[in-house]
């Protein structure tokens, strides 16, 4: 049997029964990490244009822009609810595989899919979670057998996402194998996006989390009547591997396929790129140890793996056209903005803070040197010598959040959604709690309709 349906049979023959507790757990955090950073980036910069444009194109009222209220065709409400999610970079990252943490941001896509086309078919949180564990799987395998890296060019958001949205999209829908095969084979056609936004620090960047959901309905839909497509989308001559891949792993594709389903690991503690968050650890660090006044800093020596010196966050901090991006995508920001303020919070994304004269003080005293070690990823090292001569070092190997090795408590993310609630100034707290609630045994609600009402101004 070959690979591709090998996968489409797990997707349409696995059942909620199938699952353990645990990996139940770990979806319904994720729905809940995605959610809040939805309402939190609800007006985010941006978001209005998106949405005042699908408000335009009106249409089938299926599903529920969160927040604003607005109902419009599922596919639509899935891109506008993951554009808002995405906007402050602070939903789950990092899809672990088989031992193995991977770059990458599939829930910001999964989740708001899931929630869309379970409300316009008024399915269950049973109904949606099973989809979503499946879908996050199913990326997440072809996001491991990438060998996804940073310099490829390509975004994997628009790429692996679009095939999880798929599956999702195609489990609620009900689709047969011939369908999801299909429907898999359509996507492949609308694969795309580029590490070009954040280098170039614009609004683009959070729209392919929205396309890939959009594209992932939309196969599917296409599928369910009758549509073909590309027959083996991932290994076929001109498929997904040979087009957007350096390299594969196809074993990881199959192995403890059904048995064992992957998904992201990671619950940001701060709502900036993954890339900064050692860094941030070891100011944060340094500066509750040793008591070091913003004043008493001269220089600050910023050591980082190869891989993000080369990426965005390692570009001198500059102030263009969209400021929370800029700052949200560099390391130069986000450290000085922990030292100064001796936290890293969604408000100090907003465009005062940001502009703010002491921060770019701070930022001048700021060194980024690459390190020597190309084992280590995601790891950071800071040493400060401050106006006395007096040297401080802190290093960081797995910043806060992984969940299996550096893990937020059940608190803090409960703190973190509710934070995220308070920030956007939009959604009643009343309401919130409500749905925090009935998000905490989400598998217990018979319709996502009775959740999505509270989650609208």
């Amino acid at each position: 049997m070959n690979i591709v349906l090998q996968l489409v049979r797990n997707i349409i023959e696995a059942s909620f029964e199938r699952f353990e507790p645990s990996l139940i757990d770990r979806a319904r955090n994720r729905v809940i990490d995605v959610l809040g950073c939805l309402i939190a980036g609800a007006n985010a910069p941006g978001c209005s244009i998106v949405k005042d444009l699908v408000q335009e194109w009106g249409g089938k009222k299926e599903s529920t822009i969160l927040v604003h209220g607005e109902k419009v065709p599922a596919h639509n409400a899935a891109m506008m609810n993951c554009v808002m999610a995405r906007s402050y970079d602070f939903e789950p990252v990092g899809p672990y595989v088989d031992g193995r943490n991977t770059p990458g941001h599939i829930s910001g896509t999964t989740v708001p899919t899931a929630i869309a086309v379970a409300e316009q078919r008024g399915m269950s949180g049973k109904d949606l979670l099973t989809a979503l564990i499946l879908g996050d799987d199913l990326a997440s395998r072809i996001n491991a057998a990438t060998v996804f890296s940073l310099d490829q060019g390509w975004d994997c958001v628009g790429t692996v996402n679009m095939f999880g949205a798929t599956a999702i999209a195609g489990k609620l829908t009900g689709l047969n194998e011939p369908q999801m095969l299909n429907a898999l084979g359509i996507a492949v056609n609308q694969l795309g996006g580029t590490m070009q936004t954040f280098f170039d620090g614009v609004h683009a960047f959070k729209l392919v989390q929205g396309l890939a959901a959009r594209a992932g309905i939309f196969s599917a839909a296409l599928a369910s009547k009758g549509f073909t497509g590309v027959t083996d989308p991932l290994f076929s001559k001109y498929g997904y591997f040979a087009l957007y891949c350096k390299g594969s792993d196809a074993e990881i594709l199959t192995k403890d396929l059904g048995k064992a389903f992957y998904a992201d690991n990671t619950f940001k503690p701060y709502p900036c790129c993954r890339a900064n968050h050692a860094s941030v650890d070891c100011a944060l660090e340094l500066l509750h140890t040793n008591k070091i006044k913003p004043e008493e800093i001269e220089e600050i020596i910023v050591e980082i793996p190869a891989a993000e010196y080369n990426f965005a966050v390692g570009q001198p901090f500059r102030i263009r056209e969209v400021p929370q991006i800029d700052a949200s995508f560099s390391l130069q920001y986000c450290v000085a903005d922990a030292f100064l303020r001796g936290s890293v919070s969604i408000e100090h994304f907003l465009e005062e803070a940001i502009r703010d004269r002491l921060i770019m003080e701070m930022i001048s005293k700021i060194r980024l040197v690459k390190s020597s070690d190309s084992s280590k990823f995601l790891a950071a090292r800071i040493d400060v010598k401050t106006t006395k001569g007096i040297m401080h070092m802190a290093e960081v190997a797995v910043p806060k959040g992984d969940d299996l090795l550096t893990p937020l408590t059940a608190d803090e993310k409960r703190e973190k959604f509710m934070a995220n609630v308070a920030f956007s100034n939009t959604v009643p707290i009343r309401n919130a709690e409500k749905a925090l609630s009935m998000l905490e045994r989400l598998e217990e609600v018979d319709n996502m309709a009775t959740i999505i009402k509270l989650l609208v101004v």
